[in-house]
C-alpha cells in the first residue's frame, strides 16, 4: 500500500500512526497538495491527502474512510475502536471534534499565509470555533481518569486528538496554550509513544505569492 501526503498534516499523520500500531506496512510518498497536486490527481481527483492506494490500485480517500478500511482489515479484536453500539459512536464523536478542529486550524493557517489581506470576519470565526472545540475537549479529557480516552489502550480518538493538538500548537501557538492542561498532558502522553516519535514532520505551510 502507498500512503500519500506529508506528515505535517494531522490527517495523514493519524492514518500513518494507526498503520504503525496495526503493524501494516506501507510506502510513504510525501507529496504536497500544492507542489505535487498533479501527482496526487492520478490517484485522487480531489487532489487531497491522505490518499491510500491499495495493492489493487484502488485509492481510498479521507482519513475516516481509510481508518474504517484498516479497522475492517485487522478485525474486531485488534481494531482501535468498537465495531458498533454506543461505545463506537461516543468514540467517533471525539474523532469528529478533533478532525473538525484540524479543519479549522488548516483554514486559519491558509488564511494567514495565502491571503495578502485577511478577511477578519473569517479569522475571528475560525478562532472562536477552534477555542470552542479546545474547551469542549479539555472538559471531557479532564473528566477521564484512564490513561487514554476510553480505557487503558490507545484508540483512534486519542490518535486524532494527539495529531491535531500538535498541528494546532505549531500553527497557532497562542490558541493552544496553558488554558488546556488536560489536553497538554494528553498530547505529551501520545507524543512519547514510538509511532508518534517516528511519524512526525515539522509544520511546513505553503507560501503565498
Amino acid at each position: 500500500m502507498i500512503l500519500i501526503g506529508q506528515y505535517d498534516s494531522p490527517f495523514v499523520r493519524r492514518v500513518a500512526i494507526a498503520m504503525r500500531f496495526y503493524g501494516i506496512d506501507f510506502e510513504h510518498r510525501p507529496w504536497s497538495t500544492f507542489g505535487d497536486a498533479d501527482k496526487i490527481a492520478a490517484y485522487n481527483p480531489l487532489r487531497r491527502v491522505p490518499t491510500l492506494v491499495l495493492d489493487s490500485g484502488e485509492a481510498l480517500l479521507e482519513s475516516a474512510m481509510i481508518l474504517d478500511y484498516l479497522d475492517d482489515r485487522v478485525g474486531e479484536g485488534k481494531a482501535m475502536i468498537a465495531k458498533s453500539g454506543e461505545a463506537r459512536w461516543k468514540h467517533l464523536r471525539i474523532c469528529a471534534l478533533a478532525t473538525g478542529l484540524g479543519d479549522k486550524g488548516v483554514s486559519l493557517l491558509y488564511e494567514r499565509v495565502l491571503r495578502k489581506e485577511q478577511l477578519e470576519l473569517w479569522v475571528e470565526r475560525c478562532k472562536s470555533q477552534i477555542s470552542g472545540v479546545l474547551e469542549a475537549l479539555e472538559r471531557e479529557r479532564a473528566a477521564v481518569k484512564t490513561p487514554y480516552w476510553y480505557g487503558e489502550k490507545i484508540g483512534h480518538a486519542d490518535i486524532a486528538v494527539g495529531c491535531v493538538l500538535r498541528f494546532v500548537g505549531e500553527a497557532h501557538p497562542t490558541l493552544f496554550d496553558a488554558r488546556y492542561p488536560a489536553l497538554k498532558a494528553h498530547s505529551e502522553r501520545c507524543e512519547a509513544l514510538p509511532p508518534f516519535q517516528e511519524i512526525v514532520q515539522p509544520l511546513s505551510p505553503p507560501k503565498g505569492d
